[in-house]
């Protein structure tokens, strides 16, 4: 069990550069009293930030999306630097966040305004109220952008926060903090706390309203069974094993280059990379011949380059996990086209693979892969495709590609994911609500529906004059 472990805390974290193995920085971890001096920090600033109007609010995200703009290459490079995404990713991510705020702030007082609601009263209405301190635990793969789709919306509705994120990030979390203090919002209204499961477990059993967390189905369930104990509400953003499938119609030029971009983004460590792909028949091979080369063309390095395309996988664990899903396949019968081995390099670098012959039982169509690693499966029709992509624990993203749109939207309306892209990669968008089913979480986060995620919807009824006064009562 990730988080009700009972073992002695870690007193000191250390960061590691995966491209050269070599540690960054030590940072002292949070102890139960810092947690809860940070959450005690966090509700007093509540008392002062849920008052503001709400476009006062949006001000200051204003003021964090212009400074995060003004800071890209540095936090761009500190991103990289922690957990290897490759620079030309990581700047634009910074960007991305930036853009995140902006979204909540121009929308997030409409997206409060109270709803009317006729009923026999005078006047009845819904209104969306905060709930307090926000909980949120996050992991390392978008270090700025996991906690800025949670923040985002959660402190626009009037909710302060106290962010715990991945301990191989946590100068990444830092840098998030002093923008945000950098602001003039009350102080307290954004903290970030440090550490390992032990920290992630003192943020739920202190006095936080919610939780918000992303992560691994086993330490999901963790988090919700310590959240529900205490009656406290999650969103769960878990695994995902995407299934991208390509139809006999699709322009085949335009999938397989999607292929590359929405299996190795991030150095394919993403919960909505595509991680499953179904193609038809009929194309299979031209589209394998083009997955390939395109996939061999990839310069892997120095992520720090501009010129890299994929970098170092995030720890050599994870690096280890990933090459026995490839092997134990290989050992079922799948065939590989590329790549299959650890770069004998410095650092955590696996060669972007692509595998063929494989089965829904192999490790790398049945576990979720969390790496440069494409399994590719050919079918026979749509519906052996949909009926394949459907046969997972997960639900978070699925792709359909075809040139006849509305033969794809029949194919989207049969697959259970909380998201679906026809022509294009899965992405996160704050226009869009994010999440999934079945073992991919609970809840959403983005959008106006992932802002009022985190608040009391609170159902309001006034009367002029007491309808009970003509009520004969016994």
């Amino acid at each position: 069990m990730i988080l009700l472990a009972a073992k002695r805390a870690k007193r000191w974290i250390e960061t590691v550069n995966p491209a050269n193995g070599k540690v960054l920085r030590r940072f002292r971890a949070s102890t139960r009293t810092d947690v809860e001096k940070s959450v005690e920090k966090a509700r007093k600033a509540f008392e002062k930030w849920r008052e503001l109007a709400p476009a006062k609010r949006a001000d200051f995200l204003q003021r964090a999306a212009k400074i995060l703009r003004s800071r890209k290459d540095q936090l761009g490079r500190i991103m990289t630097l922690e957990m290897g995404k490759t620079i030309k990713e990581s700047v634009p991510e910074v960007a991305k966040c930036a853009w995140a705020l902006e979204y909540f702030a121009e929308n997030g007082p409409r997206f409060l305004t109270p709803e009317a609601a006729k009923t026999d009263a005078s006047d009845s209405y819904v209104a969306f109220e905060p709930l307090g301190v926000i909980g949120s635990i996050m992991p390392w793969n978008f270090p700025l952008w996991q906690c800025v789709r949670f923040a985002a919306p959660s402190l626009m509705v009037g909710n302060t926060a106290v962010f715990k994120p991945s301990s191989a990030t946590p100068q990444s979390g830092l840098q998030l903090q002093e923008v945000f203090d950098s602001t003039g919002a009350p102080p307290g209204t954004f903290n970030v706390v440090l550490g390992s499961s032990e920290v992630a477990s003192y943020l739920i059993e202190a006095n936080t309203a919610a939780i918000s967390f992303t992560g691994s189905v086993s330490a999901g369930q963790d988090v919700a069974e310590q959240a529900s104990s205490r009656l406290k509400k999650v969103v769960l953003e878990l695994g995902g094993s995407d299934p991208f499938i390509v139809l006999d119609d699709a322009d085949v030029e335009a999938a397989s280059t999607g292929a590359v971009a929405g299996r190795f983004i991030n150095n394919g460590q993403s919960c909505i990379c595509a991680k499953r792909f179904f193609v038809a028949k009929k194309i299979a091979d031209d589209f394998l011949d083009r997955f390939i080369s395109k996939t061999k063309s990839l310069k892997v390095g120095d992520p720090l380059s501009p010129e890299t395309d994929v970098g170092p996988m995030v720890r050599e664990e994870s690096l280890h996990k990933l090459d026995r899903q490839v092997k134990d396949s290989v050992k079922m019968g799948a065939k590989v086209e590329t790549g299959g081995e650890r770069l004998k390099r410095r650092g955590f670098f696996y060669s972007p693979t692509i595998l063929t012959a494989v089965d829904p039982e192999m490790p790398v169509m049945k576990e979720e892969t969390f790496g440069p690693a494409a399994p590719v499966m050919i079918v026979k029709d749509d519906d052996e495709a949909v009926r394949y992509a459907n046969n997972s624990e997960f639900g978070l993203g699925s792709s359909v590609w075809s040139r006849d749109i509305r033969r794809a939207e029949k194919a989207v309306r049969q697959l259970q994911a909380g998201m679906v892209t026809v022509n294009n990669i899965v992405l996160s968008d704050p226009r869009m609500p994010f999440g999934g089913v079945k073992k991919s979480g609970i809840g959403r986060e983005l959008s106006r529906y992932g802002m009022l995620e985190f608040t009391n919807i609170k159902s309001t009824r006034l009367y002029e004059k007491s309808p009970l006064a003509f009520v004969h009562v016994e």
